[in-house]
């Protein structure tokens, strides 16, 4: 009995789940209107052609028009407290409200964050919303940069840009600023020792990005593989960049 009985009570909360209540709103007009009744008499009956409707709009599939908000707080690449964003409805519940990073445009909370809507716009000291965020992921990046292990090479700035390919960001040639120095390989010496390179976004910003040389080769002369190698700490390759290295933040 008492299995049929929490079966029973699983259905019925299962049903309860499935029929929650949805908003969806649907404009109808009857398609045969009723016909008028006298003053004072009964209402004349409705038959069954007076239950037809034809549908005038559909809500769900009207496209809703765009929502105000304020933000609370600085969000970054975005804006600062009491700053209005002009969004579209999902992105302004989905991004902003429900995060409780913005409230609702209206006089009260417009009066809390002095809002000011003809206050003109000071200029970004950024390029764009995304630089900062674009510089906090290079300045935490351990750039791999994987050269011959056999073959006399030079590292030049298309390596780079080929690792920074690899490692899912896109940095033309022109924008990366080299070391000081040559570096020349195959030299396993260069396998425990790191240096970084300047990375100039929309020709305004700079960015140092730390790197690290690694020697490839299959067979035998397959170095092996250590694991969080990223975290472990080394020795810069050039005196003058040890000080720069040592303040950059470390990679997680």
């Amino acid at each position: 009995m008492l299995g049929i009985r929490s079966l029973l009570n699983n259905i019925v909360n299962a049903q309860t789940v499935l029929t929650q209540q949805t908003r969806t709103t649907f404009v109808l007009k009857r398609k045969w209107p009723p016909p008028l009744h006298k003053r004072n008499s009964r209402p004349t009956k409705l038959r069954g052609r007076h239950f037809v409707y034809d549908l005038v709009e559909d809500t769900n599939v009207v496209k809703q028009p765009d929502m105000k908000v304020i933000l609370n707080q600085y969000v970054e690449g975005v804006g600062n407290a009491g700053d209005v964003l002009t969004l579209r409805p999902n992105e302004a519940y989905r991004d902003y409200l429900m995060p409780g990073l913005a409230v609702y445009f209206n006089p009260k909370n417009m009066e809390l964050y002095k809002v000011d809507e003809n206050k003109p716009k000071t200029e970004d000291t950024f390029s764009s919303p995304y630089v900062q965020r674009t510089m906090n992921c290079l300045s935490r990046l351990v750039l791999q940069i994987t050269m011959n292990k056999r073959e006399p090479w030079t590292l030049e700035p298309w390596h780079v840009k080929a690792s920074f390919r690899k490692a899912g960001f896109v940095v033309p040639e022109h924008a990366i600023t080299m070391p000081p120095g040559k570096i020349n390989g195959p030299d396993m010496s260069l396998q425990e020792k790191e240096f970084y390179v300047t990375v100039t976004i929309n020709k305004k910003e700079t960015v140092n990005v730390r790197c690290r040389i690694h020697h490839w080769a299959t067979g035998l002369d397959r170095l092996p593989w250590v694991e969080y190698h990223w975290k472990k700490p080394a020795e810069p390759l050039f005196p003058a960049q040890a000080e720069v290295l040592q303040n950059m933040p470390l990679p997680k």
